[in-house]
């Protein structure tokens, strides 16, 4: 029964969000949005719908491990897991507005959490400033956008378009209605499910979180990305997980706190190294971001290899295999370092070759 609650709590969540975000980005798109925008708001919020049921109803229901470990898991895999297999696909382009202003977001509110969390909890006083800036962040955006503006050849006119524009608008309403229902229901079916998975495991529900739940609700960034890429609309793709990150701190984490009896605790796991590397991974896209303007497929690559090194850790830790101490010195005194190394020296070049 817990696996069919997980695999139907799943289906749900996908086929919800899928709905949603096609009847999102077809109300975005009539209001002459350009596709950086769409793929930061439109795209991302919907994709992190699932990471906003989940998180929510697992906070109002006082499983507050699986809300904080769903955000900051998904968090980490939408950058290591979906950006590094959208890169190995197609080298991503990089717009300038995410390298000056929406990564440096990313990071600023990144340690803007661990800083709110170091007290042990996350209240509803952090939470209403989470959620106001989730506001201010999307203002700003939609500025932006009516600022750029959409192409005009991209958009019908005349009276045949004017004739389905009020079907279309009801098809993408209906499809967006539809799509939060699924959410709801699918998230219910998914908490259920690994809370349960997690007792008979004898997993805690943090790790539960960070992995099952957080990749299971990071799908629907997963295949919109990796499909934005094949089809070469690479600023839906790159911005749809940056977008997506952004709201899962500011909108799902800040909701989650409100509405919380208690707020969300924060446990000393979480606070000594899941939230730091959250802060490191965000930190991490501004050179690569930066070189070349774009993700190669080695950088790609590379974050895939760090997902895979996250993700054993955690079940090593989990289980206290005696490989942990030496998979932990290898990765701190020699991986760790080394891609440094790497990232600064690919900086360096590309500054002395702007000059």
């Amino acid at each position: 029964m817990t696996i069919l609650l997980l695999i139907l709590g799943f289906v749900l969540l996908v086929g919800g969000a899928e709905m949603l975000v096609r009847g999102a980005s077809g109300i975005a798109i009539a209001m002459k949005i350009p596709a950086l925008i769409i793929g930061l708001t439109v795209v991302a919020y919907g994709t992190s719908a699932p990471e906003l049921a989940v998180s929510v109803f697992s906070g109002f229901s006082g499983q507050a491990d699986i809300a904080l470990g769903n955000v900051v898991g998904s968090n980490i895999a939408n950058i290591l897991l979906i950006l590094g297999l959208s890169a190995l696909i197609a080298p991503l382009a990089v717009s300038s507005q995410l390298v000056r202003f929406d990564v440096p977001v990313m990071i600023g509110i990144s340690i803007l959490t661990f800083v709110m969390a170091m007290d042990g909890k996350l209240g509803r006083l952090d939470g209403a400033v989470l959620f106001a800036g989730a506001i201010a962040y999307t203002v700003i955006l939609i500025r932006m956008g009516r600022r750029e503006g959409l192409s005009q050849a991209d958009n019908e006119d005349g009276s045949d378009a004017a004739a389905d524009s009020s079907s279309r608008w009801m098809r993408n309403v209906l499809y967006v209605l539809t799509g939060l229902g699924l959410l709801v229901l699918g998230s219910h079916w998914l908490v259920t499910g690994a809370t349960a998975a997690a007792r008979y495991l004898g997993v805690s529900e943090l790790v539960i979180g960070l992995t099952l739940v957080a990749l299971g609700t990071s799908l629907p960034e997963l295949a919109t990305s990796v499909v934005a890429s094949i089809r070469g609309q690479r600023d839906i793709s790159v911005g749809n997980v940056i977008g997506s990150n952004i709201f899962n701190i500011l909108f799902v984490l800040g909701l989650s706190s409100l509405v919380s009896p208690a707020g969300i605790p924060v446990s000393p796991t979480a606070l000594r190294f899941d939230i730091p590397v959250m802060i490191a991974v965000a930190v991490a896209c501004l050179p690569v971001f930066f070189t070349g303007s774009s993700i190669s497929r080695g950088n790609g690559l590379l974050f895939l290899f760090y997902y895979v090194a996250y993700i054993l850790y955690l079940f090593l830790a989990a289980s206290q295999h005696s490989a942990l101490d030496a998979f932990d010195r290898a990765m701190t005194y020699f991986i760790f370092p080394l891609t440094a190394v790497t990232l600064a020296i690919l900086a360096w070049r590309e500054m002395k070759s702007a000059k």
